[in-house]
């Protein structure tokens, strides 16, 4: 029995994340262990709410984990925890473009049979709150809105005109009412917050502060009264030894990148590669100026560095080391930020020189789902291999793919290639949550095993 809430919005922008945030750090002051969830693809919430909690947060993503893993993979974040808070992603009926419900905060909400708060910005309404309200309560009577949570509300008379009018015709009761409070406030750039793995000291005040607020404007026990009404779930939490194979043998050593640069990345992901019998260790592009020692694969996901790039360029110790490494037939995969700093140069300054490709900033967003099969052999995928990911950058390469193409999907314009394969690299923009599809973590470290006994 896991305590549990969804939190969620009419739209973007709303205030999902600072009361999210804010409500994950007011229940941890009170002594409780919270266990935070984010619905969807996004990183960098789930770096505000570990902050909150002290504990991973944890992404919960019906389109490449499945709809099936979605409550095995809540109960397996949530172990031992008192209470569950899952910020939404975007608006609550919002999901995969096309696909209904697929991945909306609404679908994983029925999945976890968990009551949902809603967050309404109401900086631009009295009386038509209720109607909102009450049209996102009747929507889908699967979905349980039980409560509301005023954001941005102007003042004492504002707050006793929108509390009137939802008494009056929503029959959903209010929670909590947030006044506007631009102190704190995330600083935002071309992707979205910054995460806070950069912020350091100002995103752990930030975080103290959603606690405050959210503590003085919301009724904390209303919300865990609510929270306690979600019913037991019956599903096995999810077990990364379950989902792979593991190896015989000794632990090849994966190196996993991270810091301020590369700061996207799933748990689970890891937790896969450790359970497929790899020994996993971090290190940090911009301050390590050579990999672990015994390095027998390389991941380099998700991040900025775009942001960091000069930094990145003057470690020429480590881009040396990833070159020899690759050079040496070591497994080396690169996500997105992965791509661009295992290409010749980003932004006019050198990177690794792994890859034949530079990269560059745009002021185009790409960003979303995709359907991708393997057209080759790698380290990573099988040819033939189908995985479920999502693109979202605003940088672009040249040339987009290889010779030898990571990825194949279809467009509405046809057929797109994307990424490189070399050897033993496999780079691509498109993020994978390996939960869908952990033939791929245990795949590359067999790969990683086997370069190891060839030395």
């Amino acid at each position: 029995m896991i305590p549990r809430l969804v939190v969620a919005a009419p739209s973007s922008g709303a205030g999902k994340t600072t009361v999210a945030t804010g409500l994950i750090a007011a229940l941890a002051a009170r002594g409780l262990k919270v266990s935070p969830h984010k619905v969807g693809p996004d990183y960098i919430d789930p770096g505000y709410h570990a902050l909150a909690a002290g504990r991973p947060g944890r992404n919960l993503d019906a389109w490449m984990s499945g709809p099936e893993r979605i409550a095995p993979l809540f109960a397996h974040g949530a172990a031992g925890a008192d209470v569950a808070v899952v910020e939404g992603v975007m608006g609550l009926y919002d999901g995969a473009a096309g696909r209904g419900e697929l991945a909306s905060t609404a679908q994983v909400a029925k999945l976890l049979r968990a009551p949902v708060v809603l967050v309404v910005d109401a900086s631009s309404q009295s009386r038509s709150v209720a109607a909102l309200v009450h049209g996102f309560a009747s929507w889908d009577p699967q979905v349980r809105l039980a409560g509301v949570i005023l954001n941005k509300v102007a003042s004492d008379r504002h707050e006793t005109l929108l509390r009137e009018a939802l008494e009056e015709g929503s029959g959903v009761p209010v929670l909590g009412a947030v006044r506007r409070a631009g102190a704190v406030d995330t600083p935002s750039r071309h992707l979205g917050l910054v995460p806070a793995v950069e912020r350091s000291a100002e995103a752990l005040r930030a975080v103290r502060e959603m606690g405050e607020l959210v503590a003085a404007s919301v009724d904390l026990d209303a919300v865990l009264a609510l929270a306690r009404t979600a019913p037991p779930l019956t599903d096995a939490p999810w077990d990364a030894a379950a989902e792979v194979e593991p190896l015989d043998g000794p632990r090849p050593r994966i190196a996993l990148a991270g810091g301020a640069a590369f700061s996207f990345s799933y748990a689970e992901n890891a937790e896969l590669l450790a359970a497929a019998g790899a020994e996993v260790v971090p290190f940090d592009p911009l301050h390590d100026e050579q990999l672990p020692e015994r390095t027998a694969a390389l991941v380099i996901g998700g991040g900025f560095p775009e942001v960091y790039v000069s930094e990145l360029s003057a470690n020429a110790a480590l881009r040396a080391a990833v070159a020899e490494l690759a050079a040496a037939g070591a497994p080396v995969v690169g996500e997105c930020a992965g791509l661009l700093y295992l290409g010749r140069e980003l932004d006019g300054l050198p990177m690794c020189g792994v890859l034949d490709t530079t990269a560059r900033m745009t002021p185009r967003l790409t960003l979303g789902y995709r359907e991708a099969v393997a057209l080759t052999d790698s380290p990573l995928a099988a040819a033939g291999s189908r995985v479920r990911g999502h693109e979202f950058h605003r940088t672009t390469t040249d040339p987009a793919a290889g010779p030898s193409p990571a990825w194949a999907w279809h467009t509405p314009t046809g057929p797109h290639t994307e990424g490189h394969l070399h050897g033993p690299v496999h780079a691509s923009y498109l993020h994978l949550h390996w939960t869908g599809t952990p033939a791929l973590p245990t795949r590359l470290v067999r790969h990683a095993a086997t370069w190891t006994r060839s030395r």
